[in-house]
């Protein structure tokens, strides 16, 4: 079923491969993540013929809204497909969440298609960037509706899997990356509030005159 050829030494875990090409990296059961969807599972890896072309497929079930999606083997990395992160990639993600770095265009055209790219890079790392910028930039100012269903997708994307690898809850993870969060705004507002500067006022020309002419009046003398 799916696998018609396999790689040497495949019992040692290497990858299969289909006999119309394409490397078999994921297994049945793997939870993946497919960009702009969140976290699927691989419930079945087969060859198929689609529109006269035959190749390799994994069968992938989002696990947000329990649909089907096929994604083809060879095009693995043209999707964005990957791995979802594990324990230690959590915690880095949560310090980046609160490094207080904030991308932030003011050219709306500029930013929407900046953001879009990261949404479709796959990385949780650059979701988080977006999360980051529009939830700063909708302290300040309303965001348009495509902004903000893009906000909403971040959070959610972000949510759910980090949900999922640590098996917490979905509220409880929320919260923690809106703590983090408050700390991002809070270490970016102490790096761009202005220091204050002493100002030395000049003394009254009346108090200056009155202080000079003693010593005139002595040297008269």
């Amino acid at each position: 079923m799916g696998y018609t050829l396999k790689t040497a030494g495949n019992d040692c875990g290497l990858p299969y491969r289909f006999l119309t090409g394409g490397i078999v990296t994921f297994e049945v059961g793997d939870k993946v993540i497919y960009p702009n969807h969140g976290l699927g599972i691989v419930e079945r890896i087969e060859e198929k013929t689609i529109l006269g072309t035959t190749g390799g497929f994994y069968h992938l079930r989002i696990v947000a809204n329990d649909t089907m999606v096929l994604v083809p083997v060879s095009n693995v990395d043209g999707v964005g497909l990957r791995r979802a992160i594990c324990d230690d990639e959590v915690e880095r993600l949560f310090g980046l969440l609160g490094d207080g770095k904030i991308d932030n265009h003011q050219n709306w055209k500029g930013r929407f298609k900046d953001n879009s790219d990261k949404m479709r890079s796959g990385s949780i790392y650059e979701v988080a960037d977006v999360l980051k910028s529009l939830t700063f930039l909708a302290k300040s100012k309303s965001l348009s509706f495509r902004e903000k269903r893009m906000l909403d997708r971040a959070k959610f994307l972000i949510v759910s899997e980090v949900s999922e690898v640590m098996r917490e809850s979905a509220p409880a993870i929320e919260a923690r990356v809106e703590h983090a969060l408050e700390l991002c705004f809070t270490a970016k507002a102490r790096t761009t509030t202005p220091r204050a500067t002493k100002v030395v006022k000049a003394a009254p020309r009346a108090a200056v005159a009155a202080s000079a002419s003693p010593r005139r009046t002595a040297r008269a003398s």
